[in-house]
């Protein structure tokens, strides 16, 4: 955001502070699901499918929290 010329530094680091809360959130959530679905002594072969999601959203996540920082 721009004013008289100068870019806002307050909005945008409370912006990118916000990204990244919800990132982390979103991060714990996935993890969390992963934990949850990894304790299953076995897994349907729709579970398997759900873990590899689960990881490869995770990962992706990860990776936009670490470009933030």
């Amino acid at each position: 955001m721009q004013r008289g010329g100068c870019v806002d530094a307050t909005t945008e680091t409370d912006d990118k502070q916000a990204l990244l809360a919800q990132l982390t959130e979103e991060h714990r959530r996935l993890d969390d699901e992963l934990k949850q679905l990894e304790r299953r002594r076995s897994l349907t072969a729709a579970e398997q499918v759900e873990v590899s999601r689960l990881k490869k959203q995770k990962l992706l996540t990860k990776d936009r929290i670490a470009r933030l920082v």
